[in-house]
């Protein structure tokens, strides 16, 4: 199972929007500018810079993501980027839902350990996938949920 938070925007459409802003930023300058604020296309220059990058880091953000992978014996969650890896015994691990910070947490917890999953997704998504995951450890495990 793959997470992955909703991008609003591909890459050719961030490109697009960042254009589109620059180029009314740098009108709108060059008006100021024409008017007599030789001053305006400096600062407008810096101002498509550091939107352009708030912009590339917020879309950059929504490329990370968690792969779950439930098997028989093990439960294991791969957080890219970085390819970090848990493993959890499927037969030990709990799936909750603990409050924190106005909203819940989905945890994983097995013998002491604990991990955070989905906090990129929203609230309804999160209980959505908590059921989800209690449902699939219980097949994994050879139980049925009543």
């Amino acid at each position: 199972m793959w997470l992955r938070p909703n991008r609003a925007l591909s890459r050719r459409g961030l490109r697009r929007l960042v254009g589109g802003l620059a180029a009314m930023a740098l009108t709108t300058a060059g008006l100021g500018a024409w008017q007599g604020n030789v001053f305006a296309p400096v600062f407008a220059l810096v101002e498509c810079f550091l939107v352009a990058f708030a912009l590339g880091a917020a879309w950059r953000a929504g490329g990370r993501g968690e792969r779950l992978v439930i098997g028989p014996d093990t439960l294991e969650v791969r957080t890219l980027p970085g390819h970090r890896t848990r493993r959890f015994q499927s037969h030990w691990v709990r799936v909750m839902l603990a409050p924190g910070n106005g909203r819940h947490r989905l945890l994983l917890t097995s013998h002491g350990n604990e991990l955070e999953i989905g906090a990129f997704l929203g609230e309804e998504e999160r209980v959505e996938l908590s059921k989800k995951l209690m449902v699939l450890l219980a097949d994994a495990k050879g139980q049925t949920r009543r």
